[in-house]
């Protein structure tokens, strides 16, 4: 799906951007051109670059902390 007409810039694109390591709407529009015209495909770029952005991981092995030093 399109999701800027402006520059043709589809959700494809924008999940294939994440999964490059874009993280923010302007870097987003850096790479690709979305939103570098009127602007009205920002709200939709930006709820598709979240849902595509990798889950963190839990750690394999817990960090333990110091916080109680005597």
């Amino acid at each position: 799906m399109y999701v800027c007409i402006c520059n043709g810039v589809t959700d494809r694109q924008i999940r294939e951007a994440a999964a490059a390591g874009c993280t923010t709407v302007a870097e987003l529009t850096m790479r690709t051109g979305a939103g570098a015209n009127c602007g009205s495909c920002l709200d939709m770029a930006m709820d598709v670059l979240q849902a595509a952005q990798p889950a963190s991981r839990e750690p394999l092995f817990p960090i333990l902390t110091l916080s109680h030093a005597a």
